[in-house]
């Protein structure tokens, strides 16, 4: 069954015996975007993937970031040729050696860098607009908030089990304990994790044509052993 904000509550409490007067809503909600957070930075999802297209200013090396960046994949730009092109990921101080007269426009530019909370950041300085694609990963989608709280997000939608175990593990580290319970959980939610991480960074960036179908290996009893 797919999660909507309001049967995962429920399933909180009812897995921890905990009623609203305890478990209010806003507490629930902070419990579940914590939860949330954890599964996104323990492994990546291909539902977060982004991309973005825009043009380069002339004379301007700086390009803001999108509201919900969270970090930068890679960067590809079309020449005047209309050639895509990927730029060279450096950090700011190799960009002021390489191109140190940054005010001024000079060409095709070659790397990129972040550069703050709001801007990156280009050398040499762009002569002409070109078309930029920033490949990056977002800021998930929370259950909590319109419109996952009644539609669900792709995690409560396709991985139920992992957003549940992840919550109990939240939920009881707010209710200090029982131990046993919080580590029976926190093992549940790892066990998720891990089918979880094969799929996405494993099975669906794979091509069975290319790479092959994905084989178990099994334990195969010699006939003379019997």
């Amino acid at each position: 069954m797919a999660y909507t904000l309001t049967n995962l509550q429920d399933d909180i409490r009812s897995y921890t015996e905990v009623d609203s007067n305890v478990f209010s809503t806003g507490v629930l909600n902070t419990i579940i975007k914590n939860a949330e957070n954890r599964i996104y930075r323990d492994s990546d999802s291909d539902d977060n993937r982004f991309y973005a297209t825009s043009n380069l200013v002339i004379g301007s090396r700086y390009v803001t970031i999108p509201s919900d960046l969270r970090f930068i994949r890679y960067i590809q730009l079309k020449d005047s040729n209309g050639d895509q092109v990927f730029l060279e990921k450096r950090d700011t101080s190799f960009m002021s050696e390489y191109y140190n007269t940054p005010a001024t426009s000079s060409g095709l530019p070659k790397y990129y860098g972040n550069w703050d909370a709001e801007n990156w950041v280009v050398a040499p300085t762009p002569n002409a607009t070109f078309e930029i694609t920033m490949a990056y990963t977002k800021q998930p989608d929370s259950i909590t908030a319109s419109p996952g709280s009644t539609a669900g997000t792709y995690t409560s939608n396709k991985y139920q089990d992992l957003l549940l175990y992840a919550s109990l593990v939240e939920a009881y580290g707010y209710l200090k304990g029982p131990v046993d319970m919080l580590q029976y959980y926190e093992g549940s939610y790892q066990r998720a994790l891990q089918s979880y991480s094969i799929e996405q960074q494993g099975r669906r960036r794979r091509d069975e044509w290319q790479d092959g179908a994905i084989r178990t290996p099994m334990k195969s009893e010699s006939p003379s052993k019997y």
